[in-house]
Protein backbone atom coordinates (compact mmCIF):
# COMPACT_ATOMS: atom_id res chain seq x y z
CA UNK A 1 0.00 0.00 0.00
CA UNK A 2 3.06 2.38 0.59
CA UNK A 3 4.15 1.83 -2.28
CA UNK A 4 0.92 2.55 -4.25
CA UNK A 5 1.02 5.56 -2.39
CA UNK A 6 4.34 6.61 -3.16
CA UNK A 7 4.18 5.48 -7.35
CA UNK A 8 1.60 8.08 -6.71
CA UNK A 9 2.91 10.95 -5.00
CA UNK A 10 5.75 10.60 -7.70
CA UNK A 11 3.34 10.72 -10.79
CA UNK A 12 1.12 13.85 -9.53
CA UNK A 13 3.49 17.45 -8.55
CA UNK A 14 0.66 18.92 -7.16
CA UNK A 15 0.32 16.33 -3.96
CA UNK A 16 3.62 16.98 -2.64
CA UNK A 17 2.57 18.55 0.37
CA UNK A 18 1.19 15.19 1.30
CA UNK A 19 5.56 13.71 0.62
CA UNK A 20 5.75 14.22 4.45
CA UNK A 21 2.43 12.64 5.36
CA UNK A 22 3.08 9.29 3.37
CA UNK A 23 7.15 9.33 4.94
CA UNK A 24 5.31 9.27 8.56
CA UNK A 25 2.87 6.53 7.89
CA UNK A 26 5.79 4.19 6.00
CA UNK A 27 7.61 3.99 9.93
CA UNK A 28 7.00 0.58 11.58
CA UNK A 29 4.23 -1.13 12.34
CA UNK A 30 2.63 -3.83 14.90
CA UNK A 31 2.47 -3.80 18.06
CA UNK A 32 5.42 -2.34 20.41
CA UNK A 33 6.28 -5.09 23.31
CA UNK A 34 5.92 -2.88 26.24
CA UNK A 35 6.88 -5.77 28.53
CA UNK A 36 5.85 -5.28 32.01
CA UNK A 37 5.61 -1.35 31.89
CA UNK A 38 6.89 1.06 34.33
CA UNK A 39 4.42 2.19 36.85
CA UNK A 40 4.12 6.37 36.61
CA UNK A 41 4.57 8.68 39.67
CA UNK A 42 2.74 8.50 42.29
CA UNK A 43 2.02 4.53 42.25
CA UNK A 44 2.68 3.41 45.51
CA UNK A 45 -0.36 5.93 46.70
CA UNK A 46 -2.58 3.82 44.40
CA UNK A 47 -1.50 0.64 45.86
CA UNK A 48 -2.21 1.93 48.96
CA UNK A 49 -5.67 2.58 47.67
CA UNK A 50 -6.08 -0.49 46.40
CA UNK A 51 -5.40 -2.26 49.55
CA UNK A 52 -7.29 -0.70 51.47
CA UNK A 53 -10.07 -1.62 49.10
CA UNK A 54 -8.94 -5.31 49.21
CA UNK A 55 -8.61 -4.93 53.20
CA UNK A 56 -12.87 -3.26 53.09
CA UNK A 57 -14.26 -6.11 51.02
CA UNK A 58 -12.81 -8.52 52.64
CA UNK A 59 -14.37 -7.53 55.73
CA UNK A 60 -17.09 -7.28 54.03
CA UNK A 61 -16.86 -10.60 53.13
CA UNK A 62 -16.42 -11.90 56.57
CA UNK A 63 -19.83 -9.46 57.37
CA UNK A 64 -21.95 -11.47 55.07
CA UNK A 65 -21.30 -15.00 56.43
CA UNK A 66 -21.54 -13.66 59.56
CA UNK A 67 -25.17 -11.96 58.34
CA UNK A 68 -26.48 -15.34 57.01
CA UNK A 69 -25.35 -17.24 60.31
CA UNK A 70 -27.46 -14.96 61.88
CA UNK A 71 -30.36 -14.86 59.34
CA UNK A 72 -29.60 -18.80 59.76
CA UNK A 73 -30.03 -18.86 63.37
CA UNK A 74 -33.00 -16.80 63.70
CA UNK A 75 -34.80 -18.32 60.95
CA UNK A 76 -33.97 -21.96 62.08
CA UNK A 77 -37.81 -22.76 63.15
CA UNK A 78 -39.21 -21.52 60.06
CA UNK A 79 -37.64 -23.98 57.85
CA UNK A 80 -35.88 -21.23 55.75
CA UNK A 81 -33.19 -23.92 54.49
CA UNK A 82 -32.57 -22.82 50.60
CA UNK A 83 -33.05 -19.02 50.84
CA UNK A 84 -29.80 -18.95 53.60
CA UNK A 85 -27.77 -21.63 51.44
CA UNK A 86 -28.64 -19.42 48.23
CA UNK A 87 -26.99 -16.20 50.37
CA UNK A 88 -23.95 -18.46 51.41
CA UNK A 89 -23.83 -19.24 47.83
CA UNK A 90 -23.45 -15.61 46.51
CA UNK A 91 -21.00 -14.53 50.06
CA UNK A 92 -19.04 -17.18 49.20
CA UNK A 93 -18.59 -16.53 45.42
CA UNK A 94 -17.75 -12.92 46.18
CA UNK A 95 -15.10 -14.08 48.27
CA UNK A 96 -13.69 -16.42 45.72
CA UNK A 97 -13.53 -13.21 43.11
CA UNK A 98 -11.93 -11.17 46.30
CA UNK A 99 -8.84 -13.91 46.66
CA UNK A 100 -9.01 -14.34 42.89
CA UNK A 101 -8.87 -11.04 41.47
CA UNK A 102 -4.86 -10.27 41.07
CA UNK A 103 -4.94 -13.78 39.16
CA UNK A 104 -7.91 -13.04 37.09
CA UNK A 105 -6.26 -10.13 36.45
CA UNK A 106 -2.42 -11.10 35.69
CA UNK A 107 -4.07 -14.01 33.49
CA UNK A 108 -6.18 -11.61 31.12
CA UNK A 109 -2.39 -9.07 30.56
Amino acid sequence: MSSLLAAALDASPHLTPFADLAAARSGPSGVPDVGGGEAPPGADDLLTVLKWVAWSVTALCVAGIFGVAARMAVDHGRGGGREHARGLGFVLGACLLVGSASGIVGALV
